[in-house]
């Protein structure tokens, strides 16, 4: 009987240096897809238009502005149809992309843009969001509506641990519980936008 093969490790896309666990990513722009990368490789595309902006490095920041409050009402006109949700401005294509969790994987949600300008568009945290690679991470609570700036990538991750977990018509206890923890993550990273503070 044969031995399994031993697992290899994540690679760089971009060099084939080994990675770590917890590594940083690249978007591909055009392709709206994300590349594992290594520290170096991170470096060379942390600035816009390094490459020829195919790709761009995901930042590690998490910002969160109290004073930005989102009722039932805001909620309502996002057309949202489940409690999470995630927005990004999309460079290539111009537009802001409107995403959420399914047990299909993401499901991209028509979002018109004055919808967008009336709840979101003029919050501060809005200002700072980075196209492609930073995204407005949306949680629905009972009496508030959660709002973080996140990079982009926890976004997908959030999505694959949804499609992993989710039974039934509204996802099961277990995969409640997982995205409970994901905010608590979540809560605990995010540093408090500073008032004045520009983009």
């Amino acid at each position: 009987m044969r031995e399994p093969a031993t697992p290899q490790p994540e690679r760089c896309e971009l060099c084939g240096q080994a990675l770590p666990a917890e590594h940083r990513h690249l978007v591909e722009t055009e392709l709206r897809a994300l590349a594992c990368a290594c520290q170096a490789c991170t470096m060379l595309f942390a600035q816009a238009g390094a490459g020829g902006g195919r790709y761009r490095a995901v930042p590690d920041r998490y910002l969160v502005d109290p004073d930005h409050r989102l009722d039932d009402s805001a909620w309502e006109q996002l057309q949202i149809p489940v409690s999470t949700a995630f927005f990004f401005r999309n460079a290539a294509l111009e537009r802001l992309v409107a995403l959420y969790p399914s047990p299909a994987g993401a499901t991209e949600s028509e979002l018109d843009p004055q919808t967008w300008e009336s709840v979101l568009g003029r919050s501060d945290l809005s200002a700072h969001l980075s196209d492609d690679v930073e995204a407005l991470l949306l949680h629905r609570a009972p009496g508030r509506t959660e709002c973080y700036l996140v990079p982009i990538d926890i976004c997908y991750e959030l999505v694959g641990r949804m499609r992993l977990h989710w039974q039934g018509f509204d996802g099961g206890a277990e995969a409640r519980a997982d995205l409970a923890a994901f905010f608590e993550r979540v809560r605990a990273r995010a540093r408090t936008l500073p008032k004045g503070e520009l983009p």
